[in-house]
């Protein structure tokens, strides 16, 4: 069976093999130029070759990110970027300029383009015209609900695939079309640099009343009426699936490595359980239980059931809920001493309750009980950051394995 494709962010080369580690089909990076996440670390041109060459040597899939609403100085550096994209044999590019679109046709016809969610695709009209110009697949709109979505993909060409957001977080603004960080911050949203001031605090201001602030809500605080909730589908996979969608886009670029995996290896299981057997397929809540472990916000449907009320807004904070710490991550292991190298991310200590995460959602509990230095020295804690150490195992570990701790309750 021709499983849907699983698609994982990968804001840096370390997060790229850490989402292919745990179980991503395809990965979507950007570069230093030309994607809308220029505060992401993103990829240098050689890491994105490292990158691309990792990916297909393990069966997978790297687009990339060219999906800015360019100016003309911005266009000065797309033929040798485009150019190099093609030398390393790129698997798509995801464009919502249609300018930019009708430059690689022409001069990079070997480059697969995929039609952007910024460019807000929210009906079969608009699909099939984008197929007509030679695009194979196209990202939904996030502002779909499903019936939207199946009317979409049945009246539209049977050989242009969709891709939709599954996971991950919601822009107040139509398809992440934001003039707010422009005007307020004079950084445009639009070419890669929003300062997302829609999770800013805000109070409400009558203009006959100047230096009147009014909360929205009766909070002292303020209220963050600006602030979505994360869009969270675990629990739809079955129906996405079954209405021919064939990737399901997890949002994250900008998240840490830990965050990466774990969404991941979430989403990995729930597929696979559903081509295992789709007649007795049946939800699994340790899947939810697993992404409330990741930092978050607090989760929503989005626009799934149509159009989502007050209750898709977060109005007291503007926080992540932070459950477990990522205090480390395996990168070799002795079965003669059984002993791993560790590189620290987050202070712990001896002592600790700590969990190992694994590819394959599996994961195993234990104490921390013997620790070493790189010089094989003794010590009680791990205070430095990518410090070197060797911790004793209580079973075997391999790279890519990831050592959390739960946060102690405030």
């Amino acid at each position: 069976m021709n499983k849907v494709e699983l698609l994982a962010p990968a804001g840096d080369l370390e997060k790229l093999k850490y989402a292919i580690a745990y179980g991503a089909d395809a990965v979507y990076i950007g570069g230093q130029t030309f994607g809308l996440r220029a505060a992401a670390k993103n990829f240098s041109l050689d890491e994105m070759e490292d990158g691309i060459k990792f990916a297909h040597e393990r069966g997978r899939k790297v687009y990339a990110t060219l999906n800015i609403i360019p100016h003309n100085n911005d266009l000065k550096d797309l033929p040798e970027y485009l150019s190099r994209l093609e030398k390393m044999n790129v698997d798509a590019v995801i464009v919502s300029d249609p300018g930019t679109i009708a430059y690689i046709r022409k001069n990079n016809p070997k480059i697969e383009i995929h039609l952007s969610t910024q460019a807000n695709t929210t009906n079969h009209l608009s699909a099939s015209f984008w197929h007509s110009q030679g695009l194979p697949r196209v990202v939904l709109a996030r502002e779909l609900s499903l019936p939207e979505i199946r009317e979409t993909i049945e009246k539209s060409p049977s050989s242009l695939e969709f891709e939709m957001f599954v996971h991950g977080a919601m822009c107040i603004s139509y398809s992440g079309r934001c003039l707010l960080s422009n005007y307020l911050a004079n950084r445009d949203a639009n070419r890669g640099a929003c300062a997302h001031p829609c999770r800013w605090q805000y109070h409400l201001l009558e203009e006959k009343r100047q230096g009147e602030y009014f909360p929205v809500l009766e909070d002292e605080k303020g209220t963050y009426f600006f602030n979505s909730k994360d869009l969270c589908l675990i629990g739809d996979l079955k129906e996405i699936i079954e209405s021919g969608v064939k990737s399901l886009k997890i949002e994250g670029r900008m998240k840490s490595l830990y965050y990466v995996a774990n969404v991941v290896r979430v989403y990995r299981d729930a597929i696979d359980s559903f081509y295992a057997n789709s007649k007795e397929y049946e939800y699994n809540p340790k899947w939810l239980d697993e992404l409330k472990k990741s930092s978050h916000r607090q989760y929503e449907r989005g626009f799934y059931d149509g159009r989502p009320d007050g209750n898709a807004q977060i109005y007291d904070t503007a926080s992540y809920e932070r459950p477990y710490d990522f205090i480390g991550a395996v990168k070799s292991y002795d079965e003669d001493t059984k002993l791993a190298e560790i590189e620290q991310r987050n202070k712990f200590v001896i002592g600790d309750e700590i969990e190992v995460m694994q590819p394959g959602f599996k994961s195993f509990n234990q104490k921390v009980s013997t620790l070493f230095d790189s010089e094989m020295n003794p010590v009680a804690e791990a205070p430095h950051p990518k410090q070197k150490l060797f911790l004793l195992m209580d079973q075997p570990v391999k790279a890519f394995d990831i050592l959390r701790k739960k946060r102690e309750e405030s």
